[in-house]
C-alpha cells in the first residue's frame, strides 16, 4: 500500500482524494507500472539494436511516457461522476474526428490505416475513444432504466454503430469485438431481456462470418489459427512460433534476467509480445503474477462498483474495467495463440505512448468513478 500522507482533517482537494479513492487499486496498478518497466529493459534492447537506434531507446520512451500516464490518471480520477461523463462526451467527439482524419492523414501498416502521426508521435484514436464511449453507453442505459420514454438503449446503439462503421472501415476488428462485447455486456447487466441478448448475438456472430468473408486478412488469420499449415512459417507464422519457443524455452523459472534468446527474432517483443519475453527470462511464475494481477485489478473495481447506489456507476464501471481485462486476455492469448494474433498491447506493460494514455484515462475514470462519497453527495456527485 502506499504510505498515508494526508490528515483526515486536510480539506484539500488532494487531502480529499486521498481518503475517499481506492488506495489498494492504485497500488495494484502502480505494481503493474513497475513491472512493466522492469520487462521493458528485457524486452526492447534487442529490438532497437535490430533497428539501428540506441540499446536504451525503448526503454527510456517507455519510462518517460509513464510520466504523463501517471498523471492523467491522477488528474482523472479527481473528477466528480458528472465530471467523468463530460470528459467522455468531449474525448468521444473529437475521437470521432481524429478517426475520420486518420482516413485521410493516417499512416497505413500492413493494409490498416488506424494511427495519426501528431508531433512525432502515433495516435490511435480508437484507445481514446474505447474507455470514453464505454461512459456514455452506460449513461444512456442507465437513463433508460430511469425514464422509459427516454430513447437511451436507441442512442447507445447509434452512438455505438458510429464508432464501430469507422473501425471496420480502417479495419479493425480486434478493437470492435472489445467494444461490442463491453457494451453487450452492459446492456446484460441493465436486465435487457433475453430475446434481445440473443437478438444481439445473433447480429455479432453474422458480423464475424462477414468479417471473415469480406476482410481477407481476417480470413488469412482465421484460417492460419485453425490450420497452422496453412500458413508460411518463415513469414505468415513467424512471430508466434518465436514466441510459443520462448515460453517453452523458459520453463518454470525462466532463463534469468537478460538471459533469454529467442526474444531476441521476435520482431514485436517490446510491445504485443512482452509476455513472452516475461515467458522465457522469468518464466512461468512471472506469468501468473500478471495474470493475477490483472485479476485483482478487475475484481477490485468490479467489488467498489457493487457499493454504489447509481446504475450508471455499476454499468460505466463494470464496463470500464471488463474492457481493461478484456485488452490483456487478447494480448495474452494471442501470444500464447490460443485466438488468432491480434495486434494489441498488454496493459501498461507492453510499449506504447498513445495507449499507455489512453489506459491511464480509462484507469482514472474507474478510480473516480469507484470513490467513496459521503452523506447526501453519494455516488452522482
Amino acid at each position: 500500500m502506499i504510505p498515508i500522507t494526508f490528515s483526515r482533517r486536510d480539506n484539500s482537494l488532494l487531502g480529499r482524494w486521498w481518503w475517499t479513492v481506492d488506495r489498494l487499486a492504485i497500488s495494484l496498478l502502480l505494481i503493474l507500472i513497475v513491472i512493466g518497466v522492469f520487462l521493458s529493459f528485457a524486452a526492447s534492447p534487442s529490438v532497437a539494436e535490430r533497428l539501428n537506434l540506441g540499446t536504451f531507446f525503448f526503454v527510456k520512451r517507455h519510462i518517460i511516457m509513464i510520466i504523463p500516464a501517471v498523471a492523467v490518471m491522477i488528474g482523472v480520477s479527481l473528477f466528480s461522476p458528472i465530471g467523468v461523463r463530460r470528459l467522455s462526451l468531449l474525448i468521444y467527439l473529437l475521437g470521432i474526428i481524429l478517426l475520420i482524419l486518420t482516413f485521410i492523414f493516417g499512416v497505413e501498416v500492413k493494409g490498416a490505416r488506424r494511427w495519426l502521426m501528431i508531433l512525432g508521435n502515433s495516435i490511435q484514436a480508437s484507445e481514446f475513444v474505447k474507455p470514453a464511449l464505454t461512459v456514455i453507453t452506460a449513461w444512456l442505459i442507465a437513463e433508460k432504466m430511469h425514464d422509459e420514454k427516454f430513447p437511451g438503449i436507441t442512442l447507445s446503439m447509434v452512438a455505438v454503430g458510429i464508432i464501430i462503421g469507422l473501425l471496420l472501415l480502417q479495419p479493425d476488428l480486434g478493437m470492435t469485438v472489445v467494444i461490442v462485447a463491453t457494451w453487450v455486456g452492459q446492456l446484460f447487466i441493465a436486465g435487457l431481456p433475453i430475446f434481445w441478448m440473443a437478438g444481439l448475438a445473433g447480429i455479432a456472430i453474422a458480423g464475424l462470418v462477414g468479417a471473415y468473408w469480406l476482410l481477407p486478412h481476417v480470413t488469412k488469420r482465421i484460417d492460419q489459427f485453425l490450420d497452422p499449415s496453412a500458413g508460411d512459417p518463415i513469414h505468415d507464422l513467424y512471430q508466434i512460433t518465436k514466441s510459443l519457443a520462448a515460453f517453452a524455452n523458459g520453463g518454470f523459472f525462466g532463463k534469468g534476467p537478460g538471459e533469454g534468446v529467442i526474444k531476441k527474432n521476435v520482431p514485436d517483443a517490446h510491445a504485443d509480445f512482452v509476455f513472452a519475453v516475461a515467458g522465457e527470462e522469468f518464466g512461468l511464475w512471472m506469468c501468473i503474477i500478471i495474470v493475477a494481477l490483472f485479476m485483482a485489478i478487475i475484481i477490485r473495481f468490479m467489488m467498489r462498483a457493487t457499493k454504489g447506489s447509481s446504475l450508471f456507476i455499476l454499468l460505466s464501471t463494470t464496463g470500464l474495467a471488463v474492457q481493461f481485462g478484456l485488452q490483456a486476455f487478447i494480448n495474452m492469448a494471442s501470444t500464447l495463440h490460443l485466438i488468432p494474433t491480434k495486434g494489441m498491447t498488454m496493459p501498461f506493460i507492453s510499449y506504447g505512448g498513445s495507449s499507455m494514455v489512453a489506459l491511464a484515462i480509462c484507469t482514472g475514470m474507474l478510480l473516480a468513478l469507484t470513490r467513496k462519497r459521503h452523506g447526501f453527495q453519494d455516488w452522482e456527485e
